[in-house]
């Protein structure tokens, strides 16, 4: 199977930095991309400024691939939006993999050469097939092993309690987005300014709405905006602050910590929304399984989180936690509800494998549920996964990589990267220790506000 190429699933960051390293290994390497452009999810959120900084951006794989060309390095301790990142590092590396990455291609299957998940025999042999749609019609790629990082951007948790859209949410779908609005664009802004906005959610994608609609209130006072936390109490949702590593992660917990205190949202905690009303005039009316009530709600903002798409890896052996959707050796270092300082460390392929030979799931879509993900992770994963694949052991059992802190200490709820809620890699965050700050001072409101 040695002429046959690794085929990576998505031309985002960590897939095209996955080709990257096949590259570098000398295998012929194929990124299938059903967006029309490399970083497709990451330029839906293009607006937004991530809170890691270039040097922890660019894979250094990709890197290397770039340099002979006259690459431009963007400097290194500057913090890109998402589509400075796309811009300056994620459309060239795609430019530079040449006809090794084509767009268009929507992944809609992935088995076993003539076999089912039933059969035993020849799965350790036999080939893996690639089913493809395309503008021209459908196609069967043949491949020594597939590299899954096509990300959970699809599929945005919904903002029903219970993980299901509540009752009338789908209906309301006019006035309910799910991710951070671009209130820089007028005519976004328009549509929040002087209206009841509420915002669901507790991770780093929530915080950032909420300091860009506060800002929006004190430019226009009439703007009402209200924060749903489905946990009991604030905790540790402002992260570490000055403890974080990640400087600008900590201050973006800093900056809505602010604004709560300075009467800009309004915090509603323990709300678990069950039903979403529509009023006489329009707006909405929100509803938790407990009957607390949120009412003249014009716009919401649902940012809870992402979940990935398995449908088309049903025909896989792949071992996934019941919790998490992540890869079982994985699952428990990163689960909120039982993460602790220290737990998170990076990992590579004894993480990643399956009882499926040569099928991996990276980066986003590699810790399915939870939220804990950073870009450098994911770089780190797909180093230690084509390594596996070339056959050099060695190298893809070493970990080179030290993760950054968030200077918080344990609790679940505390990172946002798809168990709460996030956009990208790097709008997210990856465990740490200690420090986080005081929220007892904080005054919350009464559900029903």
């Amino acid at each position: 199977m040695s002429e046959l190429p690794v085929v990576v699933v998505g031309a985002g960051p960590v897939g095209l930095a996955a080709a990257a390293e096949v590259v570098e290994r000398g295998l012929p390497v194929l990124v299938l991309e059903r967006g029309a452009a490399a970083g497709a999810a990451v330029s839906q959120w293009h607006h937004v400024r991530l809170f890691s900084r270039w040097q922890e951006l660019v894979a250094p794989a990709g890197a290397r691939l770039l340099e002979p060309t006259g690459w431009c390095a963007p400097e290194p301790g500057t913090y890109p939006t998402g589509e400075e990142w796309a811009a300056r590092y994620l459309r060239p590396l795609a430019e530079v993999l040449g006809e090794r990455v084509r767009f268009g291609a929507e992944v809609v299957g992935v088995a076993r050469r003539g076999r089912d998940r039933v059969v035993d025999d020849g799965r350790d042999s036999e080939p893996l097939t690639v089913h493809v749609r395309t503008a021209a019609g459908e196609e069967r790629i043949t491949a020594r092993a597939v590299i899954d990082a096509s990300g959970t951007w699809n599929g945005p948790n919904p903002l029903g309690g219970d993980g299901l859209p509540a009752i009338g949410e789908t209906a309301a779908a006019d006035r309910i987005s799910y991710q951070v609005p671009n209130l820089t664009d007028p005519g976004v802004a328009g549509r929040f300014a002087g209206r009841h906005v509420v915002v669901a959610g507790s991770g780093h994608s929530a915080l950032t709405a909420l300091v860009a609609l506060a800002e929006l209130a004190e430019r226009e006072p009439a703007t009402r905006v209200t924060w749903l936390l489905r946990r009991g109490a604030v905790g540790t949702v402002f992260g570490g602050g000055d403890a974080d590593q990640l400087p600008a992660r900590g201050a973006l917990g800093t900056r809505a910590r602010a604004a709560v205190r300075a009467g800009h949202v309004v915090v509603v905690t323990g709300f678990r929304t069950e039903t979403v009303r529509r009023q006489d005039d329009g707006r909405l009316v929100l509803v938790s399984d407990l009957g607390a009530r949120v009412e003249e709600v014009d716009e919401v903002v649902v940012v809870t989180g992402f979940r990935p798409d398995l449908s088309w890896l049903s025909e896989l052996r792949v071992s996934l936690d019941p919790v998490l959707q992540a890869p079982v050796a994985l699952a428990p270092l990163i689960d909120p509800n039982v993460h602790s300082c220290g737990t998170v460390y990076p990992h590579g392929v004894n993480e990643l494998s399956h009882p499926e030979p040569n099928v991996f799931l990276v980066g986003m879509k590699s810790y399915g549920r939870a939220p804990t993900f950073l870009a450098m992770t994911g770089y780190e994963q797909v180093r230690s996964v084509v390594a596996a694949v070339a056959g050099d052991r060695e190298a893809a059992e070493r970990v080179e990589l030290v993760l950054p802190d968030t200077g918080v200490c344990g609790g679940s709820g505390v990172f946002d990267a798809a168990g709460d809620d996030t956009h990208s890699a790097d709008t997210a965050g990856d465990g740490g220790c200690c420090g986080a700050p005081s929220v007892a001072e904080l005054t919350l409101s009464a559900p029903g506000r």
